[in-house]
């Protein structure tokens, strides 16, 4: 049995957990030879956090969207803080944050308001809040991903006041304990671009814009699949986990 926790401090809680269940679903119904030729089709429960001892039972976590100045607020209030920080970065246990989940996973965000913000971090990145503006400037466009595969046609990507990655932060060095040894870089592994959004032609923007990373166990994505009807992500996602339960590591995309 694979726990999976969706933080259930504000957000889209009920829909994560519905295209969850159903790309669990999904899973048991046709096993996918990824996650281990002839191994038995994985049995999962999902819950909701909003506690330390909640989290404690979790295999893996989803930060879902929201805001997520009042997700660290509430977060801090109850002390969650500290050890989501423990999960992501100490435990390495499988995490995806969709819009406010990705601006919590970073370790730098710009647009923040005043005072600033407590992140968990996890992903070398800064995110720039709020990229595409106001509520009613939300929109949806076809996002082609390929780790969904490219036979599988483009995602229908939901953006709701979404952030986008404006900096992949490069890891810093390490220095061995003999002052005379050379510095090293760390064994962080890098940060990879698993999507990008072309803007639309003729709207004054050149560059793309980076909506979906990932660095080892940490999955953030700019949009909301949750408001779709789509499994895919869902699946693959819980492929990783999967993946990270039974070998202690995340399959490639």
């Amino acid at each position: 049995m694979i726990t999976v926790g969706v933080l259930a401090l504000q957000g889209g809680v009920v829909e994560h957990l519905s295209l969850l269940q159903k790309a669990a679903a999904s899973l048991s119904s046709s096993p996918d030879t990824t996650i281990g030729a002839g191994a038995k089709a994985p049995q999962f429960d999902f819950i909701q956090v909003r506690t330390n001892d909640q989290l404690a039972q979790c295999d893996a976590l989803v930060i879902p969207g929201g805001e997520s100045t009042t997700m660290s607020i509430v977060a801090q209030r109850l002390g969650l803080l500290d050890p989501l920080r423990e999960f992501v970065k100490v435990q390495n246990k499988p995490v995806w944050g969709t819009c406010a989940g990705l601006v919590m996973l970073a370790e730098e965000a710009s647009a923040v308001k005043k005072g600033g913000q407590e992140l968990i971090g996890g992903l070398d990145v800064k995110v720039l809040r709020n990229r595409y503006g106001t509520q009613i400037q939300s929109f949806v466009a076809d996002l082609t991903l390929p780790f969904l595969g490219e036979a599988e046609g483009p995602f229908r990507g939901v953006f709701i006041r979404a952030p986008v990655v404006e900096d992949i932060i490069k890891p810093a060095k390490k220095i061995g304990s003999d002052a005379t040894e050379t510095t090293t870089a760390t064994t962080t592994a890098p940060v990879e671009v698993l999507g990008v959004y072309h803007k639309p032609t003729g709207s004054g923007q050149e560059d793309d814009d980076i909506v979906a990373v990932r660095q080892r166990n940490v999955f953030g994505t700019s949009f909301h699949p949750e408001l779709t009807e789509d499994i895919r992500i869902h699946m693959w996602w819980l492929k990783q986990v999967v993946a990270a339960a039974r070998h202690g590591d995340v399959v490639n995309a």
